[in-house]
């Protein structure tokens, strides 16, 4: 006789995943702190493990119990990185004044460039390759907010608050000339010289560029 299904035991539930000690936090830390230095410094293809684990002050096969490949650190990188590039893009109202939301954006790009100069470079890095990590997560969720701010733009200037610009190319615009400051950090150093803080130099000129586009 088949046994009553409401008085049978249950199941036993799947173990819980436990908790990160703080040794193992620390040492999560440690390992995306120094893969951020040395990727960005070498590029994807030019990093090693090797070097990884020696910039973060562990053993190789320390390094490999928390992530199992050098693909998984970069990986991880970009994906928290992405939130944060974003995140300036997304802040955007529709409800704004347009050419304050608008220099808002810039500003906070070119101060993101200023204060996350490895982590530019990283992004960078992983574009000019051809995105093999992230090509998916571009086409697909930073296209949906680019288009959605496009759309916001793309309407003020219609209403006449905004000069006539396409939108796109607008924000293209935006990024190429604030991590500039960042990807090519050596090179603008270099030609202005001893005695010159390029992001501070470069805002007011953006601030004044930007005005004059977006002025109706």
């Amino acid at each position: 006789m088949p046994s009553d299904p409401m008085s049978a035991e249950p199941m036993p539930l799947e173990p819980a995943a436990r908790p990160l000690t703080r040794i193992q936090k620390r040492n999560i830390e440690a390992i995306l702190e120094a893969a951020l230095e040395v990727f960005s410094a070498q590029g994807f293809r030019g990093a090693t493990l090797d070097q990884i684990a020696t910039a973060a002050g562990l053993s190789k096969p320390n390094l490999l119990y928390y992530f199992p490949s050098k693909e998984a650190i970069h990986l991880e990188l970009l994906s928290s990185l992405l939130d944060d590039w974003l995140a300036p893009l997304r802040e955007m109202r529709a409800t704004g004044e347009p050419r304050d939301e608008i220099m808002r954006y810039m500003r906070r790009k070119l101060e993101m460039s200023r204060q996350m100069p490895r982590e530019s470079r990283l992004f960078a890095n992983e574009i000019l390759q051809g995105a093999p990590r992230m090509g998916g997560t571009l086409a697909v969720d930073l296209k949906a907010l680019v288009d959605e701010k496009a759309a916001i733009i793309r309407g003020w200037a219609a209403a006449g608050k905004i000069a006539p610009v396409d939108p796109h190319h607008l924000l293209f615009s935006i990024w190429a000339l604030t991590q500039h400051y960042a990807d090519f950090d050596v090179q603008v150093r270099a030609v202005l010289g001893p005695g010159h803080d390029p992001f501070a130099e470069a805002e007011p000129f953006l601030d004044t560029l930007f005005e004059r586009l977006l002025r109706p």
